[in-house]
């Protein structure tokens, strides 16, 4: 029989965003000034498509940019879909956002808002544009025992492990690993377990590339168990396991 290895409650994660992380990056979101004055976002979104899936606009009063997402229900075992909704807005009492643009990539939503630029003299040199803790992709406050449940998250499922009992006895899982294209994702049996393993590598302004790896599943039985008889789909930074009942 094969059973669900949702991540253990005794477990201390390197990332509480995600309990398959374990090198690079970590957080939900990852800000950064670059050199030109502009500021970078990375925002985590599991499941989403294609650019027309996400509406990017200036927040009232251009002091950030909004996005509402929609990440569809991709295979019928999805408990749902996906609905996130995220702001993210200059400190700077001083400056408004006067321009951004968006990419997206693998279950990542990047931005990069152009501050109000001033003349030589009055260049805004606040340190407001310096972002909190929480946004410092190698904070330790990241690392624990507790996951976070995603803070974007309006609609379906806020966490990285999803597992549905069929009724043929096979065991369907979902799993998110953002920012990993789908030729980038690896599952293996040993041992009687399931362990997929992404490749995350660093895109546009990202301080770096992400590497995941966990184990999903549990085969019970002592047989020979095949890799090519587990069903997968990679996409969006998202795989899914159908993986048979022996």
């Amino acid at each position: 029989m094969v059973v669900p290895l949702p991540p253990s409650s005794q477990a201390i994660f390197y990332g509480v965003n995600n309990p398959f992380l374990r090198k690079g990056p970590k957080g939900f979101k990852e800000y950064k000034t670059l050199k030109n004055g502009n500021m970078f976002v990375r925002v985590d979104l599991p499941g989403i498509t294609i650019k027309e899936a996400v509406k990017v606009s200036l927040c009232e009063e251009k002091k950030g940019v909004m996005a509402f997402v929609n990440a569809p229900k991709i295979h019928k075992h999805d408990s749902s879909h996906r609905i996130y909704s995220t702001i993210n807005s200059l400190m700077c009492k001083r400056c408004k956002v006067v321009g951004f643009t968006s990419q997206v990539c693998d279950g990542v939503l990047r931005l990069v808002l152009t501050p109000t630029v001033f003349n030589r003299r009055d260049f805004c040199s606040s340190r407001a544009h310096e972002f909190p803790n929480a946004s410092d992709p190698n904070n330790p406050s990241l690392t624990g025992r507790v996951l976070e449940e995603h803070p974007c998250r309006v609609k379906g499922s806020s966490m990285a492990y999803e597992s549905k009992r069929l009724q043929n006895g096979s065991l369907y899982v979902r799993v998110d690993m953002p920012g990993v294209p789908k030729d980038r994702f690896t599952v293996s049996v040993r041992d009687g377990r399931v362990t997929v393993t992404g490749e995350a590598p660093a895109v546009s302004h990202d301080s770096g590339g992400r590497f995941y790896s966990g184990d999903v599943a549990l085969l019970e039985t002592l047989v020979t168990f095949r890799r090519r008889w587990i069903k997968t789909i990679a996409k969006n930074g998202v795989i899914r396991l159908i993986i048979p009942n022996l």
